[in-house]
């Protein structure tokens, strides 16, 4: 017998999962998905870690940054629109992870992706903090500084991290609260909430490059490359580029690894295949339309930014509505810092959103509790149990990390959870060709190749710390696999009865009328 651990979940199985009364809701239509593709990519990224990747990594060439982030996501976002088209179930890379590399694969990417979805949700809910507290300064409010802030931080001049002098980050908790809130209320009512906050947020980022296109002054832009245009490291071991004083990379291609956390939205979207209308057309429309979108906008206000702040003034928390207060202009300071709060917010409601499907998928599979991981709420049939569980972490988290810290270990659990799913296409395609595929990467073989290329790259450009980080929570995975995830497993347990049965139904409570 083959070793279990290594054992496939049958396309059979999976297509299987969504029949019935045990599957989630199907109300999602591809503006919808669009939208909370948009919704998680555009926030962050341009709203906070623009100014982190400009002052610390980049310097003007974080166009270039953003370029390259942009083309990685590319051939990834490919990999993802053809799985997601051939199983439309919750779960994303776990999912495809399952059916293509085995169980013990697919929990090793499970893990990953609950820790990517987390820490992102940490780092947008610091990045709401400071700029809802930039809000209230201009009205002359100030937060006690014991409750403005994480209470340490890491200094890239001196390569230490230093006290701050508070004790948490308030505003952080009550945001991640309120959209725990929001989303134990169902997924249609989340969607309405997230379509609205994108339509603000896209109009406030238009206003951005409309009006601060007139305060641009060229020689911001010189030198356009101070740090270089690479920054690639081995384990702390520089191969291209310069460091900074604490070992860490700088470059245009350390920066683009930096900010590759503001393009994981796509991969959110496919978390939510069991929930579209349509999935094998609708999920790679949202996948696709929604990167190409944010790309665009992403190129046309880094270059604003950097035009408008010399790069070394950049702020770092608040950095597009500090640069029009630089400017002389008040009043779209308020108005940016409103959009990007609101912009944060629908970021942060598509990322614990996604986290609790992923352990819904996992629980599916027994390789989770069932009962909790797995539990339906009666009336809003979402995952309640979870989704509160995730929003006691977030809050945990951004009230008290900083937000270098969780930056830098989103990115690299999203580039490992890219690389598995190029290579996870690699192989369905050399070992069921015959599946259907209502859509294709094109290029094969060399989109997925290309993809697993340019996420190592940038895996590589991000400082030794965070593979660290990495292997300490892959290890803590291992422990509860062989613990508890490999007794339980359906899979496994079918396989030793000398069967590969249908799944065994989630515990859920009956529909209300």
């Amino acid at each position: 017998m083959a070793n279990p651990l290594f054992a496939t979940k049958p396309l059979s199985l999976l297509l299987e999962e969504m029949k019935g009364e045990n599957r989630l809701r199907r109300v999602l239509g591809p503006y919808q998905l669009t939208a909370l593709g948009v919704g998680a990519v555009i926030g962050t990224g341009i709203f906070v870690l623009t100014g982190q990747a400009a002052h610390d990594r980049t310097g003007p060439a974080l166009i270039v940054s953003f370029v390259a982030a942009g083309i990685a996501c590319i051939f990834a976002a490919l990999c993802y629109a053809e799985f997601a088209s051939m199983v439309p179930v919750a779960g994303s890379a776990y999912t495809y992870a399952y059916a293509t590399l085995g169980e013990l694969f697919a929990w090793i990417i499970g893990w990953d992706l609950i820790l990517e979805y987390a820490v992102a949700s940490m780092t947008v809910a610091h990045g709401w903090s400071k700029n809802f507290q930039d809000i209230l300064s201009v009205f002359g409010i100030h937060l006690p500084k014991a409750l403005a802030n994480s209470p340490f931080d890491y200094d890239p001049a001196t390569g230490h991290f230093f006290g701050t002098g508070s004790v948490l980050d308030l505003p952080g908790i009550a945001i991640a609260v309120l959209v725990t809130w929001v989303l134990v209320i169902g997924i249609k009512e989340s969607a309405r909430f997230n379509t609205t906050m994108v339509a603000i947020k896209v109009a406030i980022v238009l206003f951005v490059i409309g009006v601060g296109a007139f305060y641009v002054d060229s020689a911001n832009w010189h030198p356009f490359a101070p740090y270089g245009y690479t920054g690639m490291s081995f384990f702390g071991h520089t191969l291209f580029g310069q460091t900074d004083k604490g070992g860490q990379p700088l470059g245009a291609l350390a920066g683009a690894a930096v900010i590759f956390f503001a393009y994981i939205g796509f991969d959110s979207i496919s978390t939510h295949a069991e929930e579209a209308k349509n999935p094998q057309k609708d999920v790679p429309v949202g996948i696709i339309a929604s990167l190409v979108i944010c790309t665009v906008l992403y190129i046309a206000v880094s270059a604003i930014l950097t035009g408008m702040v010399p790069y070394q003034e950049i702020n770092i928390e608040t950095p597009v509505s500090d640069a029009f207060r630089r400017a002389g202009l008040p009043w779209a300071r308020f108005l940016i810092s409103l959009g990007a709060m609101t912009g944060i917010t629908s970021v942060l409601l598509v990322m614990m959103l996604s986290q609790p499907r992923v352990w819904l998928a996992m629980a599916r599979d027994g390789l989770f509790p069932e009962s909790f991981f797995g539990a339906i709420h009666e009336k809003y049939r979402t995952p309640w149990k979870a989704t509160i569980l995730t929003g006691v972490a977030v809050a945990l988290g951004a009230a008290f990390l900083p937000l270098r810290v969780l930056a830098d270990l989103t990115n690299i659990g999203t580039l490992f959870a890219f690389v598995v799913v190029c290579a996870a296409v690699l192989i369905m395609r050399v070992k069921h060709p015959e599946a259907e595929r209502p859509f294709r990467a094109p290029f094969y073989p060399v989109v997925p190749i290309l993809g697993i290329t340019t996420c190592m790259i940038l895996m590589f450009s991000l400082a030794k710390e965070n593979w660290y980080r990495l292997f300490t929570w892959l290890a803590i995975g291992f422990v509860i696999y062989f613990a508890y995830g490999r007794k339980h497993s359906v899979l496994a347990r079918a396989r030793a009865s000398g069967r590969v049965a249908a799944p065994r139904p989630v515990a859920e409570p009956a529909r209300t009328p």
